[in-house]
């Protein structure tokens, strides 16, 4: 579907960029909901991910290479995208942007390292598809410092109309 509609990544990247610090915020105080969005994140980056697909393999190993970073890869901008709601969400669990990105490139790490030491699955481990994905965890981890700085204003202006009155 993604390479039919080449222009949907980068719809779905800005849409998240604009979204995801607002709906970040609303979150900042509701951890039992951003506990059940983080855990269907990775869930969802999990079967992307390791669900087999294709025929079994023989050989461990992994293409070594720099992704090619376009406005028209739909690969690189779909692997961009694919952890940047696992950091964001982690980092306003966590009221920590930067814990929230490193773990999310550490799913991808693992993410690989699966794909290179399980050669059942089908999966083709690739250095590029970790570098995008680290990619895509700053991306979350600066939305989510932007949703935490969202939610101190408005906490802030919240307490200083409380004040006033």
């Amino acid at each position: 579907m993604l390479v039919s509609a080449r222009w949907l990544p980068i719809i779905a990247l800005v849409g998240f960029a604009v979204v995801g610090p607002l709906v970040g915020a609303r979150l900042v105080h509701r951890r039992r909901i951003t506990i059940v969005l983080l855990a269907a994140s990775v869930c969802t980056v999990l079967g992307l991910t390791l669900v087999p697909d294709g025929d079994p393999s023989t050989a461990v190993a992994c293409a070594v290479g720099l992704p090619y970073l376009s406005l028209t890869s739909v690969e690189s901008l779909s692997n961009v995208l694919l952890l940047a709601p696992t950091a964001l969400l982690a980092g306003v669990l966590l009221r920590r942007p930067v814990a929230g990105a490193a773990g999310a490139i550490a799913v991808s790490a693992i993410v690989e390292a699966t794909q290179a030491l399980v050669p059942a699955i089908g999966r083709a481990c690739d250095t590029s598809d970790l570098l995008t994905n680290a990619l895509g965890a700053l991306v979350g981890g600066v939305l989510a410092f932007v949703a935490l700085a969202l939610a101190r204003r408005r906490t802030a202006g919240a307490a200083s109309r409380v004040s006033t009155s």
